[in-house]
C-alpha cells in the first residue's frame, strides 16, 4: 500500500490509518501495478454461473462471456449476495455464521477528545481521540464498538434497492466535527429462524428493509437522539450533534427497526460505556440505523488445502467467512496463495 501511495507511517503505527481520500488513489495505483504485471481487471462484470465437471472447476460464466479457469479464488466482499446464491445453487458447501447488527453512534469529536485526553485535549500532537469498548449483558448478549472513525462521517452502504445500511469513514486528516462508531450486538444462527445456509442474508435484509421504511422510503436513514433512545422517546429533531449521513436522516424512534433484544442490549451498553468513557451517553448524540454488515453472514467451507468441496475453488477472506477486517483478510489471502503454489508446483 505504501508503494501505492499510502503514508509510510502505516508501516510502524500501532493503529495505522490511510483515510478514504488517500485510499482512492492507492487502489488505483495498485490496479495499475496488477495490469503492468499481466493481470486483468474486469469492471461491470457479474459472476452468473460456474462450469463444474466431476467435482472440479473448469471456468466461470459472466454477463460478458465465459472465462476458463482451473483455479478460482473467491475473494468476495461480505455483501456479495448474488454471488452467494450462485455458489449455493451450484452446490458449494455453505453454512450460517454469526455476525453483529446495530447502529452508528455519533458524538462531538471534542467530547471524545476531552474524555480520552483530559487536560491535554486539543493538543496538536495528539490528533483526534479514538475508543474501543465492549459490554457483556446478563441476558447473554454482548455489545461492542467497531470501526471507530475519529473526525469522520456516517455513510450509506446499501447494495440493493429498498434497503438502508450504514457504515463509517474518516478522511486522512480526521478533522470532521463528529466522531462515529458502529455500536453492535452479536447475533447467531439461532436468531435467524431458519436452517437455510443463506438465512443470515435474509435476516440482514429484514432489518435493512425496516430501516428503509422507517427512514421514509427515500433512502434517508432513521435516526434518534441517544437520550431519547434511552428514554423510549421518539426524536423529532437533532440538537447540537448534526448527523453526517449525507443522503439525510429522518428523526424518529429506532424501536422496531432492530430486534428487541438488540435494542435492550444497546441501551445497557450505552449506559455501561458512559461509565468507562464520560459522555458516551450524551443526550444529543445521534444513533443512525442500521449497521448490519460487520462481517459475512455465511462461511464457505474449505478443507485443509483451503479448497471448497469443488476442487480448484479457494474461498478467501471476509466474504467467504474467514476474516473480520483488512489485516485478517490479507493474511488469509497469503495463506491461499501459498496453498495454490504448493498445489501447482511440480518438483
Amino acid at each position: 500500500m505504501v508503494k501505492g501511495g499510502a503514508p509510510e507511517e502505516i508501516l510502524y503505527s500501532f493503529k495505522p490509518h490511510v483515510g478514504t481520500d488517500i485510499l482512492k488513489s492507492v487502489v488505483k495505483n495498485i490496479r495499475q501495478e496488477i495490469l503492468k504485471n499481466g493481470g486483468k481487471v474486469c469492471f461491470n462484470t457479474k459472476l452468473e454461473d460456474l462450469s463444474i465437471k466431476d467435482g472440479k472447476i473448469y471456468g466461470i460464466k459472466t454477463n460478458k462471456g465465459e472465462i476458463p479457469a482451473e483455479v478460482l479464488v473467491l475473494a468476495l466482499g461480505h455483501s456479495a449476495r448474488d454471488t452467494f446464491e450462485v455458489l449455493y445453487n451450484r452446490g458449494l458447501a455453505i453454512e450460517q455464521k454469526a455476525f453483529s447488527i446495530g447502529v452508528r453512534i455519533e458524538h462531538p469529536q471534542a467530547l471524545i477528545n476531552k474524555a480520552q485526553y483530559k487536560k491535554f485535549a486539543g493538543h496538536p500532537r495528539l490528533g483526534a481521540a479514538e475508543y474501543k469498548l465492549a459490554y457483556h449483558s446478563p441476558n447473554g448478549r454482548s455489545a461492542y464498538t467497531f470501526c471507530m472513525c475519529p473526525g469522520g462521517f456516517v455513510v450509506g452502504a446499501a447494495s440493493e434497492e429498498g434497503l438502508v445500511v450504514t457504515n463509517g469513514m474518516s478522511y486522512h486528516s480526521r478533522d470532521g466535527e463528529n466522531a462515529n462508531s458502529a455500536l453492535l450486538v452479536g447475533v447467531t444462527p439461532k436468531d435467524f429462524e431458519s436452517s437455510h445456509p443463506l438465512a443470515g442474508v435474509e435476516f440482514q435484509r429484514k432489518w435493512e428493509r425496516k430501516a428503509f421504511q422507517r427512514g421514509g422510503g427515500n433512502y434517508f436513514a432513521p435516526a434518534q437522539l441517544v437520550g431519547d433512545f434511552l428514554q423510549d422517546r421518539e426524536s423529532k429533531f437533532f440538537r447540537s450533534v448534526v448527523p453526517t449521513y449525507k443522503k439525510g436522516v429522518t428523526m424518529t424512534s429506532l424501536q422496531g427497526v432492530l430486534p428487541e433484544y438488540v435494542i435492550t442490549t444497546l441501551k445497557e451498553a450505552i449506559l455501561d460505556f458512559d461509565k468507562k468513557l464520560k459522555g458516551f451517553a450524551y443526550y444529543d448524540g445521534v444513533l443512525t440505523g442500521v449497521e448490519t454488515r460487520s462481517s459475512s453472514p455465511i462461511r464457505i467451507l474449505r478443507d485443509e488445502t483451503y479448497q471448497s468441496n469443488v476442487k480448484g475453488i479457494y474461498p478467501c477472506g471476509e466474504g467467504a467467512g474467514y476474516a473480520g477486517g483488512i489485516i485478517s483478510a490479507a493474511v488469509d489471502g497469503i495463506r491461499i496463495a501459498e496453498s495454490i503454489i504448493k498445489e501447482y508446483t511440480f518438483s
